[in-house]
């Protein structure tokens, strides 16, 4: 397990007492799992889960003054609540310098649970509300803001709060955590090169955002970019151009781009073996396999107790979801972390000019004692599938590396996954043309 070498190493993981004080849990085992701090399904007003990251306040303020000068990533987030009428702001450093990293997720890939927080602590989000509609004919502010998701490099910032920033760090199992937050007064940014390629398709009013999206990262723009300037109301028909909540809009990026992706890998060649993909990072471990046939897709995680959505004191709790070569038509159960598995997935797929069925196996150790986001599932799934794989023999093989390769029992993982089900007890129809099956092990 990572040593958590910042400020909230100190924090206890779940205890038993916190885990049944939750109404509605006992009924309900997977309700936080489910829930991960969006829905409020107990009831609470705040997340219990989360309050126990209070004491650590005072460490995470960065910024004691109204006045404040330092550099943004660049970065901007846009909250979901009071939704149509949402709150929009920089992520402000007090460092001056080269601060990209800060919000680039795609170079978190082999950090510690201490780094990320550290990269991401000492932001501090400054405010304004506006109502999303505006962005189809944007403010002097939202113009600048659009401008600021942009730029080509970090940008100096110059910033009167109306108040000093306050708060804890903010946590979301979607979005990165942040600092403290203020409502904006004054605000200068210093935006001296922008991306072409975004400036491009930002100034194209006509067109759409799906197309814009497709560009974008077919010109290797970066994914957190993207979501970015999807968020800020950057892309799309100018009349149809909205601000979408960054939890929204990573998730939404992720599924546009992965379904795009899988048009394309439904036209390829099958793979014609079984390839086993293994990694561990942040106290997570990881089994992805790719297997012979159509594409299907699945992906569980298994949470250990003591976990963050998962309070339960005894109990490991998996929660997964399956699409067939169809696709879906409703919204993961498991949330943004479905579609940001998918579409490294999909990545990997069409850099092998094949096409397959993908397991994504995900055991969540106690090591993660908070949430980074859903860039975790995303990145860590691109460098498991861009190492060399293990090719399994047949499906009894697989099983075993699964038996070996994580401490929750296989019984548990066979139980769960709809796509396992199939396999073992499906018959194909190759089969009824005398192609050989994949052999199906003995009963457990």
């Amino acid at each position: 397990m990572d040593r958590f070498d910042s400020p909230m190493a100190d924090v206890a993981p779940s205890h038993p007492a916190l885990a049944w004080s939750i109404p509605g849990l006992k009924e309900d085992p997977m309700m936080c799992l489910r829930c991960r701090s969006a829905q409020r399904l107990c009831g609470k007003p705040v997340c219990p889960l989360l309050l126990r990251y209070e004491a650590v306040r005072s460490t995470l303020v960065r910024a004691a003054d109204r006045d404040f000068e330092g550099t943004t990533p660049p970065g901007v987030f846009v909250g979901r609540f009071g939704y149509p009428s949402v709150s929009i702001g920089p992520l402000l450093s007090p460092t001056h310098g080269d601060t990209m990293l800060y919000d680039t997720p795609e170079e978190w890939v082999g950090r510690s649970v201490g780094e990320v927080v550290g990269f991401r602590a000492g932001l501090v989000r400054g405010t304004t509300r506006l109502k999303v509609a505006e962005a189809a004919q944007p403010s002097r502010t939202l113009e600048e803001l659009q401008l600021l998701t942009l730029a080509s490099e970090s940008v100096e910032s110059s910033v009167t709060f109306r108040r000093p920033p306050r708060g804890t760090i903010a946590l979301s199992d979607t979005t990165p955590p942040y600092g403290p937050s203020a409502p904006i007064d004054r605000a200068r940014w210093d935006v001296r090169r922008v991306d072409a390629r975004l400036d491009r398709l930002a100034s194209d009013i006509h067109a759409g955002a799906r197309v814009a999206v497709g560009e974008l990262y077919r010109a290797g723009v970066r994914v957190s970019r993207i979501q970015r300037a999807f968020s800020v109301g950057a892309l799309g028909r100018r009349r149809h151009r909205r601000l979408v909540p960054t939890r929204w809009s990573i998730t939404a990026v992720d599924d546009l781009l992965s379904k795009a992706n899988l048009e394309r890998v439904r036209d390829l060649p099958e793979i014609n073996e079984i390839q086993v993909y293994r990694l561990t990072a942040l106290d997570n471990r990881w089994i992805i396999s790719l297997w012979p046939g159509a594409f299907r897709y699945e992906s569980i995680e298994a949470w250990y107790p003591a976990t963050l959505w998962n309070p339960n004191p005894r109990d490991v709790l998996l929660l997964g979801d399956f699409e067939g070569d169809r696709g879906r038509s409703t919204y993961a159960g498991m949330g943004g972390c479905y579609y940001a598995a998918r579409l490294a997935a999909s990545e990997a797929l069409l850099r092998m000019g094949r096409k397959a069925g993908v397991l994504v196996l995900r055991e969540v150790h106690p090591g993660e004692i908070l949430p980074l986001g859903v860039w975790n599932v995303r990145e860590h799934v691109r460098a498991a599938l861009g190492q060399r794989p293990v090719v399994a023999a047949s499906i009894a093989e697989f099983l075993e590396i699964v038996r070996t390769g994580f401490e929750i029992p296989l019984a548990r993982w066979l139980g769960a996954s709809e796509f396992l089900h199939r396999l073992r007890h499906q018959r194909t129809l190759d089969a009824f043309l005398g192609a050989p099956e994949l052999p199906t092990p003995r009963p457990e």
